[in-house]
């Protein structure tokens, strides 16, 4: 879930067990009386974790604004189609299907039958609005699709037509996941960026707002929605996160929540232990962190070299010290796995996972002619010993103690490593304008396979040693400044892909330039953090049943049943 992921755990407040209970006393469950009369069939009310809205939350419904917007947006207004985070699965919704009329134009087929909450019909119009008012605000077009569209007409009441600058298979992603709104009433919106939408949004979804009062958000079921007959629950209650997580942790831990997100020490002691039948959790792998080598100095321009760093270092050690278990390590590939599994290549089908030799990754460099002093030192071209410095952010403990394990690692065979740790605005910056030797850093793991490889591999994502834009103007996203023909080759293969199939071929190449090359070293997923109890209710996805990730919580609603029943 976007407002829960976190790519490591930043300065996360010492909690002991004892501490926990210690707030008991003096913590409870806000507003909402929990005697919600539950009809047959149907979950009477969830409790979840946080309801966005920033540091300040207000009554802010505008499905455009990330940084203030209430979690209810997500359940209150739908896309034309709802891509599975999981495994990339694109699931029909407010559009039951499309076609390409030629490469660069689509006709997308509305879902019969939908209708607004407030009672008006739904059709073609209402997403030709949509577009064409984040074409008219560019503010708010986050997922930037009028970068690629050219425009967005009805053929009729039941289809759109989307015609495109170039071809439009790579990015159809990015328009299925926009968020549709009513033209009868919006188009009386004075202006849309700065509207927030407080009184009684009007979406298409499965849920809409009940009330809100700054410490609790209650959304309730649409019972006039399309799929209603799919949806059990009849309430969601979301509470005002705590700023140091600590009351939320107990809260969690005593019940009080049935779905939450958040990174909880010893979670199986602490969590799991205090009502094992109920108490559930599932960390679904999301973008990798990696370790970036700066490939314009020596000698980390070297595959050779680069690919024996990767094997000197021990990512189980990584993730047990670093992440207590609760991550898997990273594919070589690019890829996020296993749930994008069916965009490896053959040749990969193992998963392309780097092992830990020390001996082989010692080996590899005498080969390379990295030699040793009398100290088991290795030398750099001048003579003298290799010692570089990697910077990862102060304060980002994970971090700082996975960068220590990469220091001892590489000591074992030569490699000298000083871990430093400015600030985490220092680190951004050195990373964009490539002022470093060593750091980490974080690309890829949607669904959009282009942006995917193209923000760190791509040249046109790259620029000049100490500039931290594209010669384009755009922020450097390429910040290991590969630069490959091959690379661009396939890259271009995959922008102008007419055909699955040809995406599929496309990728399969920047995998294998991934792992035979190695421009960068994955190390480790980061964790989407997703906690549940089935005392209320049952469906939620896991890891035996990974249907979808937490974050799609369209998919998650029409899945879950009352507790009692489990139908």
């Amino acid at each position: 879930m976007s407002s829960a992921r976190r790519w490591g755990r930043r300065a996360i407040a010492a909690m002991t067990v004892a501490a926990v209970v210690g707030l008991a006393a003096c913590t409870g469950t806000e507003g909402q009386d929990d005697a919600t009369t539950a009809e047959e069939g149907m979950v009477p009310y969830l409790n979840f974790g946080g309801f966005g809205g920033g540091a300040n939350p207000q009554a802010n419904y505008n499905p455009y604004t990330p940084t203030t917007r209430l979690s209810a947006v997500d359940y209150v207004y739908e896309t034309l189609f709802v891509i599975n985070d999981y495994t990339c699965e694109e699931v029909p919704w407010l559009a039951t299907e499309y076609e390409w009329v030629d490469d660069r134009t689509v006709d997308l087929t509305m879902r019969d039958g939908v209708t607004w909450n407030d009672g008006e019909a739904f059709d073609a119009e209402d997403v030709v609005f949509t577009f064409q008012m984040l074409k008219e605000y560019p503010a708010l077009d986050e997922q930037g699709v009028w970068r690629v569209l050219e425009d967005v007409v009805a053929s009729d009441d039941g289809t759109v037509r989307m015609t495109f600058t170039e071809p439009g298979l790579a990015f159809f992603t990015q328009i299925a996941v926009v968020k549709i709104v009513p033209e009868h009433i919006w188009s009386a919106v004075e202006d849309p960026v700065t509207f927030t939408n407080s009184e009684a949004p009007v979406g298409t979804g499965p849920m809409t707002v009940q009330s809100f009062n700054g410490q609790q958000l209650v959304i309730e079921r649409n019972p006039d929605h399309w799929n209603a007959d799919e949806i059990r629950v009849q309430e969601i209650r979301f509470s005002k996160a705590d700023d140091g997580g600590q009351v939320d942790q107990l809260k969690l831990i005593r019940g009080d929540y049935d779905m939450n997100a958040m990174f909880i020490p010893n979670i199986d002691e602490v969590y799991v232990a205090e009502d094992p039948e109920n108490n559930h959790y599932w960390f679904p792998a999301g973008s990798p962190i990696s370790l970036y080598l700066n490939l314009e100095m020596a000698p980390f321009d070297d595959v050779a070299f680069r690919q024996a760093i990767a094997q000197a270092i021990n990512r189980d050690e990584i993730i047990e010290r670093a992440q207590q278990g609760y991550v898997d390590a990273a594919s070589q590939t690019g890829l996020v796995l296993p749930g994008q599994s069916d965009w490896l290549p053959e040749q990969y089908a193992d998963g392309a996972y780097v092992g830990f030799d020390v001996d082989s990754a010692a080996a590899d460099l005498d080969a390379a002619g990295y030699t040793t002093d009398s100290q088991g030192r290795r030398l750099d071209a001048d003579g003298q010993p290799m010692t570089f410095e990697l910077i990862v952010p102060g304060g980002w403990n994970d971090w700082v103690i996975a960068a220590e394990v990469i220091r001892d690692n590489l000591a074992e065979v030569g490699i000298g490593v000083d871990v430093q740790t400015p600030t985490p605005e220092v680190v951004t910056q050195d990373r964009l304008r490539g002022n470093y030797e060593m750091t980490f850093g974080v690309r890829g793991g949607s669904c959009h396979m282009l942006r995917n490889f193209a923000e760190p591999l791509g040249s046109a994502s790259t620029a000049p040693i100490g500039e931290e834009t594209t010669p384009s103007g755009q922020p450097v996203t390429n910040e290991v400044r590969w630069v490959d023909e091959e690379t661009d080759a396939l890259l271009e293969e995959l922008r102008v892909a007419t055909d699955p199939e040809d995406q599929r071929a496309a990728v399969a190449g920047l995998t294998e330039i991934m792992v035979e090359e190695m421009p960068y070293i994955q190390l480790w997923y980061g964790a989407n953090w997703f906690q549940y109890s089935t005392r209320n209710a049952v469906g939620w996805p896991s890891e035996d049943d990974p249907y979808a990730k937490p974050s799609n919580m369209l998919l998650v609603l029409q899945n879950l049943r009352p507790a009692s029943t489990g139908d």
